[in-house]
């Protein structure tokens, strides 16, 4: 389905012209720019964020993963909660999660463990919906979107299993 790979090509590349990526799909430019324009009407393609690797600048920054026990709400489960909790500038994703001990998983990222602490503590677990939070701190990223961030490569150490 042209759909289909037309995502899978710009999830790893945002940025290939139209005309590349026709020529790899076997497609004409005109039908790619038509999939495209019709996916980002549809909802399908929400934007083009690029991916960066922050420990390569000076500044500080630290990510977060918070898991939070949350009370569904009658008739609409866990998205009131939901709604209001993702329109905090902190927070950089937001899922509903299965299995575990908990509901919903934040991501957030802040200048400090000091600073996500306090968007803990004064935005987040005051919630009368939030039953509790578990803050867990990113300490390094191999890898982000499918995509790696710039580790120096190295020789593949994975053993070669041959029948």
């Amino acid at each position: 389905m042209l759909q289909e790979k037309i995502l899978r090509n710009i999830a790893r590349n945002s940025r290939i012209s139209t005309e590349d990526l026709a020529a790899m799909l076997s497609a004409s430019p005109e039908e790619i720019r038509e999939a495209v324009a019709q996916m980002e009407k549809d909802g399908v393609i929400c934007g083009y964020p690029t991916l960066i690797n922050w420990d390569r600048i000076d500044a500080e920054r630290v990510t977060a993963l918070i898991e939070l026990k949350v009370t569904p709400e009658r008739g609409r489960g866990f998205d009131r909660a939901a709604e209001r909790i993702y329109q905090f500038d902190e927070v950089e994703s937001l899922y509903l999660m299965s299995g575990g001990g908990f509901d919903l998983t934040v991501i957030v990222h802040g200048r400090s463990m000091k600073e996500v602490a306090r968007f803990v503590a004064t935005k987040l677990a005051p919630m009368d919906d939030i039953e509790s939070t578990a803050t867990h701190f990113v300490l390094k990223k191999y890898k982000e979107y499918g995509l790696s961030l710039g580790q120096r490569k190295t020789r593949d150490e994975r053993q070669l299993i041959t029948p």
